[in-house]
């Protein structure tokens, strides 16, 4: 049940990213012809807070079922999660010349995401 659950809830996750994504460049869009660096961003924050939300929320109070719980952490949010293709944008940026900017991106994604996370957890504790 466990193994069904990550991967409905990863199919799930993956194309949440992709309509947020799309969304973003259709909204957003800044004239890159590049990679899509702040859509990676948003997913990944937006990611972040709500990993921190659903353990903080099922720590304590809100027992989740462990097929549910791991469906919603490893296959919702790790689909719609994207350290990967921030780690390609990066890398990208930084092939291209562009240093500052992929020094900024992984330093902001990193940091803003671990705030996010952190603000996640508390908030879900308050209430789980």
């Amino acid at each position: 049940m466990t193994v069904l659950a990550v991967v409905v809830g990863g199919a799930l996750g993956a194309l949440a990213r992709y309509g947020m994504v799309s969304w973003q460049l259709v909204h957003w869009e800044f004239g890159s012809s590049g990679p899509n660096v702040l859509g990676t961003f948003v997913v990944n924050v937006v990611g972040a807070l709500a990993l921190g939300l659903v353990v903080g929320l099922t720590a304590v109070r809100w027992q989740l079922d462990p097929a549910l719980r791991m469906g919603l952490t490893v296959g919702v949010l790790g689909g719609f999660t994207t350290f990967s293709t921030l780690t390609y944008e990066v890398v990208d940026q930084a092939e291209s010349g562009a240093f500052a900017q992929a020094s900024v991106n992984l330093i902001a994604s990193v940091g803003v995401g671990l705030v996010a996370m952190f603000v996640g957890l508390r908030i879900g504790r308050a209430f789980g």
